[in-house]
């Protein structure tokens, strides 16, 4: 069941990881929001932070929109949708009751007005206590899943509930579809059982089914009430910020205890980035060397059901606050955590991890040698572009790139894949020293200022480390510093990029405490009177452009050759989820001398095409895009058990049959430099950590073919044009 968007703590804007903050898809840093002491706000601390935001708005972002009509269209309808994207809480009376601000927001931002914050949030408390009693009337009487029924859980693609009675049909039919998930686990469990425990009926189990969504509900509804005024407001003023861009970002006080951990350097846990999103806790990615990544079986997009410690009984975690399922995710070291997914496609499964440690280092840059047909392939993954500017003589990826490189060319070395999928970004000044590590001196992106002359960041630096044939493997979780590396090596014709259409975020934030941008005397007032600090502002200042003028931005960077991808047909992927985010444009293009060094790009598309019409991983792949695509597009979900159980059976059949295929191993001969003896074999850990690597290398589909049409590649004439 779909519930409230961006409710509890700002639930569509927090990524975390168990114990961590993190640095998220677009290459910065998501807070935890603080709770303001109290349950209200004063009218005049209203004001104080919506004038401030505003100033700061108007004055610092890169393109500030017009305060008019339809910007306050936009405003008015992203805090109804925050509030309630699922369409659970409001009637169509109500919503139409709003309608009279629906054009005065742009002067009511003027001038600090909050009467629509207070009247939308006036329904809102009510409509909670409102949804609490439909979802309890729902749950007394049993359910029957023989009858054609369906619910449409996309928010988008249903309008408000006319009245009262259509509202509760449709808490009816949500906790329905909750009772019918559960209610299939059980029986299904029962049947597996081989203990001889009495087995219950069916009317048995589905009472057990509305027990256990019941005590899920509750604990719902507990945290909502738990909402208060001030956490409220900071939603609203999110639905402003956010109607700027999707990552101009307000931020209440911010955890500094949290913070200070995030830069830390390492933590304990699953090391799976975690966000709460249209009330589901959904994993954003996994963190290379942990235990998660060791595991195996997590993956991004998968939605968190239920958690179980060991082999006790699982609690069912739909519906809960982001920091709740944290908690219980940690645990002791060495402790066993079970997690039960689904994945887009429907597909349900239950993944034990083992709980540890994951330390940072194993986002560093790591090299491999792959066989290839034309000698050895050096493989260089970057999970991200880090940079230590805390530290004197830090850590920065730039130099490790340099030495995996020179490790590489010792080793034989005649090509190398360069992996940057899901990178989300990172340090500008290394991903400028890294691209010149494959091109000879010139430019590599162009950054500009709002009512600036672009500003161009230029390889300096004459020659390069390596000139022979290069790929850069990107997908739709390559974002931000990955673009701008792709995007050069594009431009210069220097190298191949394969795989999906990266992320497409093409802009720069910088963090701005709301303090610093009142005047003086308002800022000595603020601090004499001893109240809270106002919270900051992640403002979106600068945008990137490619040697080429065009920008990253929205678009992103589409491969010369494109592999398939299980999200690539979704809208909810990338920047253009967001109908926020700021349009792509160009600029003038810069003038460079182009490598040249990839010709008959057709050719090698059409050799990669032909093979993945025979690759059955990848025929499953895409028929797995297709079923999500058909979700998205809002493919109403059965209530009906039989019809659910197809629907479940075909996609666990798809997924197990692409596990087969996985664990069979991939062609590819993968081992670790020589020069990496000492590292890897310091003791029983890193000899396991090693291997682990090494065996998900064998085992990457995506890998595999790029290293065929490497093959493809270095089997040709290393001159001519795309």
């Amino acid at each position: 069941m779909r519930t409230t968007r961006s409710m509890l703590e700002f639930m569509k804007k927090k990524i975390l990881i168990p114990s961590l903050l993190v640095v998220g898809l677009g290459g910065f840093l998501a807070f935890r929001s603080a709770s303001t002491e109290g349950k209200t706000i004063p009218e005049t601390r209203r004001q104080l932070i919506l004038n401030t935001i505003m100033k700061a708005l108007n004055e610092g972002h890169y393109a500030p929109r017009d305060l008019n009509d339809s910007f306050s269209v936009r405003v008015w309808s992203r805090y109804l949708e925050q509030l309630d994207y699922g369409k659970q809480y409001f009637t169509a009376s109500e919503i139409n009751s709003l309608k009279t601000y629906q054009y005065q927001l742009d002067d009511a931002l003027k001038s600090g007005d909050t009467k629509f914050f207070d009247a939308a949030d006036a329904f809102f408390v009510k409509s909670i206590d409102r949804a609490e009693g439909y979802a309890k009337d729902a749950l007394k009487a049993p359910f029957s899943f023989v009858a054609a029924d369906s619910i449409m859980l996309s928010g988008d693609k249903i309008a408000y509930a006319a009245n009262d009675a259509a509202l509760q049909d449709r808490w009816r039919k949500a906790m329905k579809y909750r009772v019918l998930l559960k209610y299939v686990e059980l029986k299904d469990a029962q049947t597996k059982d081989s203990t001889g425990a009495k087995k219950k009926t069916d009317a048995e189990l589905e009472a057990d089914a509305r027990t256990s969504v019941g005590k899920n509900q509750t604990a719902f509804f507990r945290r909502m009430h738990k909402l208060d005024e001030a956490q409220r407001f900071a939603i609203y003023v999110n639905a402003v910020t956010g109607s700027e861009d999707p990552h101009t970002d307000y931020f209440p006080p911010k955890d500094k205890q949290r913070f200070d951990e995030a830069m830390a350097g390492s933590f304990s846990g699953i090391g799976a980035q975690l966000k709460e999103e249209d009330g589901k806790i959904q994993i954003v990615s996994i963190i290379a060397g942990s235990p998660s990544w060791k595991q195996g079986e997590l993956k991004a997009n998968d939605e968190i059901l239920k958690i179980g410690q060991g082999t006790a009984e699982p609690e069912d975690v739909q519906g809960w606050d982001i920091d709740d399922v944290v908690g219980k995710i940690r645990g002791k070291k060495g402790t066993e955590v079970r997690l039960t997914i689904r994945r887009q496609d429907g597909s349900q499964k239950v993944i034990p991890i083992i709980r540890g440690d994951v330390l940072m280092e194993e986002t560093f840059a790591k090299s491999a040698l792959i066989q290839g047909k034309n000698g050895p392939i050096g493989y260089i993954t970057l999970p991200e572009f880090y940079a230590d500017f805390t530290t004197r003589n830090g850590r920065h990826c730039a130099p490790d790139v340099a030495i995996e490189i020179e490790k590489l060319k010792q080793a034989g070395a005649k090509s190398i894949i360069f992996d940057l999928r899901n990178n989300g970004g990172g340090s500008l000044s290394d991903v400028v020293d890294i691209a010149g590590f494959f091109i000879d001196k010139g430019p590599v992106v162009q950054v500009k200022s709002a009512q600036a002359a672009p500003m161009t960041l230029s390889d300096d630096a004459p020659g390069t480390l390596f000139d022979g044939p290069l790929i850069v493997m990107i997908n739709n979780g390559s974002a931000s510093a990955s673009e701008i590396f792709a995007a050069a090596i594009q431009d210069y014709h220097r190298g191949l990029i394969v795989g999906t259409n990266s992320f497409g975020k093409g802009t720069v934030q910088k963090l701005v405490n709301l303090e610093e941008v009142l005047d003086p005397i308002t800022r000595m007032k603020l601090s004499a009177s001893g109240e809270q600090p106002m919270g900051a502002l992640k403002l979106t200042m600068q945008k990137f452009y490619r040697v080429n003028g065009g920008s990253t931005q929205l678009r992103g960077v589409a491969p010369d050759i494109v592999l398939p991808d299980a999200y690539e047909l979704l809208d909810e992927i990338g920047e253009r989820k967001d109908k926020s985010a700021l349009q792509w444009d160009q600029i003038t293009p810069l003038s460079i001398s182009a490598a040249n060094s990839v010709s008959g790009v057709s050719t090698l598309a059409a050799r990669s095409k032909a093979r993945l019409a025979s690759n059955e991983a990848f025929r499953i792949i895409e028929s797995s895009a297709l079923k999500m695509k058909a979700r998205e597009d809002g493919k109403a979900q059965p209530l009906n058990e039989k019809v659910y159980r197809q629907e479940v059976a075909e996609a666990n059949a798809l997924n197990k049959r692409l596990e087969e295929i996985e664990k069979a191993g991939t062609p590819i001969s993968v081992a670790s430099l020589k020069a990496d003896d000492a590292q890897v074999n310091r003791d029983s850990t890193t000899v396991k950590k090693n291997q682990d690597w090494l065996k998900n290398m064998k085992k990457d589909v995506y890998l595999s073919e790029t290293v065929q049409i490497m093959n493809d590649l270095a089997g040709t004439s290393l001159t001519g044009s795309r």
